[in-house]
């Protein structure tokens, strides 16, 4: 029974396998065939897409055969065309040079009949020229003869005869044209000096000696002067000037004969309005502050005249000393509006007179150089200036225009004179100077220099027009009964030394002052 149910397995299992066989072989036999029918089908698209191809190549070979064939043809025409062209420039020129030649050979058949004709012209002259030179031999014998002189000494005293009738004719010539031009170049030259003062116009503001300090209202006066007024002390102490609060609506005046300082306590006042915080140390501290912000101001202003000017080239020291200008009045023209003046004037005037305007302007403006310079003060000022110029590599022109505008030295050059004339224009305009303020002004130097010149002395002011000399002394060195002793003899020397209407006070201020960090 075991054995009969092994056989049926065994058939079963052999019957599955055989029916396995014959569904795999009939499964491979279906894709051989949809194989075979897909190699076909990919066999008849790829014979399309080459015939496709193939015939868009050809179309292509075609278009480049085509489009090749175009532009030889096109260069090919335009080759022709040029070959054309040239042949008929060709023509051209053949047909100009045979018009030249046969105009060449007509020119020298016509140089040929004029050498001819020039030759026998030539003849004819030589022959008149020997029947002429007979001619002239035979009256020159009879001539000698009559005068029983040579030739020759008839020509000498024909000469001499001539020369002398010259001599006579050119002198009395030159005499008319000599009074002719004197008249005629002195109307011109006023006229080119009046030309020229008329085309340079300028203001005549005076140099006073106060400034207004204006304020918005008269409640920052009583900060100004402070409690018992140590503040327009300390103020007045540190700039060497004259506070004065008064009545005056919204405005405080700044009195001093020295612009520098009345500038500085312009500028510190605004300062310390803007600030709010017045009180000593605070006004010394911006009163240092704003005197080198005057140094700078100095440089910068100088930089703009010669900006200004059109001047290139100058030495800084030199563009200092101009800006220094602003600060100093000559006989109470501002001597930098004075430089500027004649700086103008002379660049018109040489314009005028056909001289290099530039050189005339640039000495112009540096005439008065000297005047600023706080050394040497005594030699003129002419003088100082032109070592300066030269200090400073100026050219000679310049220089000697600069040391001989006041005659100290001889003028070598054209400009010089012009220099001088301009000054002197500048000067002369109707209000333009002032004596007394010089004067004034010389004596409140003066008047300073003498306290100064004693030992001890820091800083010196003087102050209310001259009346009062306040002096500023080294505590340290000066005792209080030396400070007494001190007022003392400066007002002796200056009874002896000076002229002066009135009196002058003289204030000592000696000032203990201790000072300490916490660290």
């Amino acid at each position: 029974m075991d054995i009969l149910y092994i056989l049926i397995a065994l058939g079963g299992i052999l019957l599955g396998f055989v029916i396995d066989r014959v569904i795999l072989k009939r499964s491979i036999t279906k894709k051989l065939k949809s194989a075979e029918d897909q190699k076909k089908l990919i066999l008849k698209e790829a014979e399309v897409n080459a015939e496709s191809i193939k015939k868009d190549k050809v179309l292509e070979a075609k278009e480049k055969f085509l489009k090749l064939k175009t532009e030889f043809e096109e260069e090919a025409n335009r080759k022709k065309n040029l070959l054309i062209t040239n042949e008929n420039k060709l023509k051209q020129r053949e047909s100009t040079i045979s018009k030249q030649i046969e105009q060449n050979k007509r020119v020298e058949a016509e140089l040929e009949s004029a050498k001819e004709n020039l030759q026998a012209q030539l003849e004819i002259v030589r022959k008149r020229k020997e029947e002429y030179e007979k001619l002239k031999n035979q009256q020159v014998s009879i001539l000698e003869k009559v005068s029983n002189l040579t030739a020759e000494e008839a020509k000498a005293q024909l000469i001499q005869t001539l020369k002398d009738e010259a001599r006579t004719d050119a002198s009395a010539h030159i005499k008319e044209i000599m009074e002719e031009a004197n008249m005629s170049a002195t109307k011109e030259a006023k006229k080119i000096v009046l030309q020229t003062i008329q085309r340079t116009a300028t203001e005549h503001a005076i140099e006073n000696c106060v400034s207004v300090f204006n304020i918005e209202s008269d409640d920052i006066k009583g900060k100004i002067i402070g409690r018992e007024g140590r503040n327009i002390r300390a103020l007045e102490a540190a700039t060497g000037v004259e506070i004065i609060v008064d009545d005056t609506p919204e405005a405080i005046i700044i009195s001093g004969f020295d612009p520098v300082r009345r500038e500085i306590a312009r500028l510190s006042l605004h300062r310390l309005v803007q600030d709010g915080r017045i009180h000593p140390a605070r006004i010394e501290e911006i009163v240092s502050k704003t005197t080198k912000n005057i140094d700078e101001e100095i440089v910068e202003i100088g930089e703009r005249t010669v900006i200004d000017l059109g001047i290139h080239g100058l030495h800084p020291e030199l563009i200092k000393l101009v800006g220094r200008m602003r600060f100093r009045s000559s006989y109470g023209q501002n001597l930098l509006q004075h430089s500027r003046e004649v700086a103008n004037l002379c660049a018109t005037l040489a314009s005028e007179l056909g001289i290099n305007p530039k050189q005339a302007k640039r000495a112009g403006l540096l005439h008065d150089i000297g005047k600023v310079w706080p050394d040497e003060p005594e030699k003129p000022h002419a003088i100082i200036g032109m070592e300066l110029a030269q200090k400073y590599k100026e050219s000679p022109d310049i220089c000697n225009a600069i040391g001989a505008h006041h005659d100290e030295i001889e003028m070598t050059t054209m400009i010089s004179p012009i220099v001088q004339a301009c000054d002197a224009i500048s000067g002369s305009r109707p209000g333009a100077r002032r004596e007394i303020m010089e004067q004034y002004l010389k004596r409140l130097k003066e008047l300073e220099e003498v306290a100064l010149s004693f030992e001890g002395v820091n800083k010196c002011y003087a102050i209310q027009a001259g009346r009062e000399l306040r002096v500023l002394v080294d505590a340290e060195n000066v005792t209080d009964q030396r400070a007494g002793e001190l007022s003392f003899n400066i007002s002796q020397k200056i009874e002896k030394d000076m002229q002066y209407p009135g009196q002058i006070k003289v204030t000592v201020i000696r000032e203990t002052r201790a000072v300490a960090f916490a660290k």
